[in-house]
């Protein structure tokens, strides 16, 4: 079911992580959602005692008071960061994990273990990721006119489709429904898909390599949000695959992973 109450922002203090924040205050603000920022320190065997803590204040010091009228939660953890995202987001109840990721390529990224592709693969909330966020706009320059939601026919296309469905009514945004096949009667069960969902979205059906024509599309439309699926059950790869890491990677814009 959609619902955005409670956005959980892990925060690094790093230019990326501020790229990230006007995004979440653009969403945390329509949805008048309640914030959770959470910063993990990880500790190594060489790691001096000073740096196991943060200095009061320093939230407030890197946001300004860009945070003053929401809602806000402050929370320090030590441990492996990726399993703490987590495991905040599970006993919050979170609805959306919000973090920057890097556009490098799938293996380097999955070889060096990085936060955002852990939290990815075991998470069981929706993710929002977005590359490149040192360069991105000002929260006033902010817009969500046109949405993408891929999907790829499975089991999660509904429930992906609804979330995209429910962002568009919010910001009155264009929908466009797309699935990558070399099949074209694929295009009925796009438009069941509809249905059953209660969408109004512009279907489009491309052949192709799913990891190279969705953000292809999406740049194509000026997708201001991609929305694509992740595996239904958390199995031992998690829950991420290849297809949907590389699509988030190479995406123009922003990506929520439901």
């Amino acid at each position: 079911m959609f619902q955005i109450k409670r956005i959980l922002f892990p925060v690094d203090f790093s230019d990326r992580c501020r790229g990230a924040a006007a995004y979440v205050e653009a969403l945390a603000g329509r949805f008048e959602a309640e914030l959770i920022l959470l910063h993990v320190i990880e500790a190594t065997y060489n790691t001096a005692l000073d740096d196991l803590q943060i200095p009061p204040g320093k939230f407030d010091e890197f946001f300004g008071d860009d945070l003053n009228c929401f809602r806000v939660t402050r929370r320090v953890e030590h441990g492996e960061a990726a399993r703490k995202i987590v495991e905040c987001a599970s006993a919050h109840h979170v609805d959306l994990i919000m973090i920057p990721t890097q556009g490098m390529g799938i293996y380097r990224r999955l070889i060096l273990g990085s936060t955002s592709a852990k939290v990815l693969h075991d998470a069981d909330c929706p993710v929002w990721t977005g590359v490149h966020l040192e360069d991105a706009p000002r929260l006033d320059a902010l817009a969500s006119r046109r949405i993408l939601c891929a999907v790829d026919l499975g089991v999660s296309s509904g429930t992906v489709l609804d979330w995209a469905q429910h962002l568009a009514e919010e910001y009155q945004a264009d929908l466009t429904l797309l699935h990558v096949t070399e099949n074209p009667e694929a295009r009925s069960a796009l438009e069941e898909l509809k249905n059953t969902v209660g969408s109004h979205a512009t279907v489009r059906l491309e052949s192709g390599e799913p990891s190279k024509i969705v953000p292809y599309i999406a740049a194509q439309l000026s997708a201001d949000l991609l929305v694509i699926g992740r595996k239904a059950e958390a199995g031992i790869f998690g829950r991420l695959e290849a297809t949907a890491y590389s699509i988030i990677r190479q995406s123009p814009c922003p990506v929520i992973s439901v």
